[in-house]
């Protein structure tokens, strides 16, 4: 289960992203999650999806 605290997610979704996936969408479709609310989410803390660096900055 992904964290609903904005700052434990950022951390959550980067070390997905960095070690096993390689795109936010490949994370979202192997993991049945809702890429605009993970993106919004963030958002909230002022960070947002870098698909070169493949993480939240």
């Amino acid at each position: 289960m992904m964290p609903n605290d904005p700052v434990m997610l950022l951390s959550y979704i980067n070390l997905k992203l960095r070690d096993y996936y390689p795109s936010l969408a490949a994370f979202c479709e192997d993991t049945d999650e809702d890429m605009q609310k993970i993106v919004d989410k963030l958002r909230q803390i002022d960070y947002h999806y870098d698909e070169t660096e493949n993480q939240f900055r």
